[in-house]
């Protein structure tokens, strides 16, 4: 194996394991600061692919997707709290279950209303279209540099934020003690519908920046929520820190295993959380609401 291999091989598996932990972080602050379980969440991944392709058949612009996509799931993110969500608090687990399944349902219906059942492609983006040499016989594409800089750049604003300032603080303490939050002048209610705002949203976006790396198609979805269960449960469910832990670690086993054992690509990726999970139960990171 040269160097340069290994390095696109590298490059491979942070950038997948970025397009994860825009997904996983979602589903971590849902589920961290909630306590809610969304099974819809791979839908919405899914809602985000569609819109890209939608956005550049009928505008032919890439980048105006982006945005539009971030709006579209932040208004999903705070109708579905608003509408439904709410009318949950306090229920169990099995009750948020059945509401997402239900989602998970109605959006894959609209999709195929709307789109139908046949796979699509998007195009990359004239700017970002070429690549990189990087010896004789290898080169890399720009535009999976674009996903690694979107990804690093999501990570870097996401620390700051949790770590530095109030809303971070906001969110801790409504994680922690939702009722000592209410007395502290917090309004819960207002940061519930902001997390699943935000949690929503960087799904959708996940779906977007990754349109133009594979085919959209109906149901696709379903395997990135398996994964993003994957990278929480390996990092430590409520830890956003456990999240990008856990997404890389996925991603070099999913990127090296494809090359190496491509057979056994999947076992691997579940094989590696159990063994997580022998070793460390409570998973890489130890489990917080950030």
């Amino acid at each position: 194996m040269t160097t340069f291999f290994f390095f696109v091989q590298l490059l491979n598996a942070v950038q997948y394991a970025l397009i994860l932990y825009l997904v996983a972080s979602g589903l971590t602050l849902l589920l961290g600061i909630m306590g809610v379980i969304n099974l819809a969440h791979g839908a919405f991944y899914m809602v985000g692919a569609y819109t890209a392709f939608a956005v550049v058949q009928h505008f032919s612009s890439f980048w105006l997707a982006l945005p539009i996509g971030v709006l579209l799931g932040l208004l999903l993110g705070a109708a579905i709290e608003k509408l439904l969500l709410s009318r949950l608090e306090g229920a169990d687990h099995l009750s948020q279950v059945l509401l997402s399944f239900g989602l998970i349902l109605l959006v894959n219906e609209g999709q195929r209303v709307i789109f139908g059942n046949d796979a699509h492609g998007v195009e990359v983006p004239a700017i970002l279209a070429g690549s990189i040499p990087l010896s004789d016989t290898l080169s890399y594409p720009v535009y999976r540099l674009f996903v690694c800089a979107v990804g690093i750049v999501f990570v870097a604003v996401t620390s700051l934020i949790m770590a530095r300032s109030r809303i971070g603080m906001m969110l801790r303490a409504s994680a922690e003690n939702r009722d000592m939050a209410r007395a502290m002048g917090i309004d819960v209610k207002s940061v519930y519908v902001g997390v699943t705002a935000v949690g929503i949203a960087c799904t959708v976006l996940a779906g977007v920046i990754a349109a133009p790396l594979a085919s959209v198609y109906p149901g696709m979805g379903d395997q990135v929520l398996i994964q993003s269960f994957v990278v929480i449960v390996l990092g430590g469910i409520g830890s956003l820190g456990g999240a990008l832990a856990g997404s890389l670690l996925l991603g070099l086993v999913d990127s090296f295993g494809k090359q190496f054992f491509p057979d056994y690509a999947a076992f691997l990726v579940y094989a590696a959380m159990i063994a997580v999970l022998i070793v460390r139960p409570q998973g890489l990171v130890r489990s917080r609401s950030t």
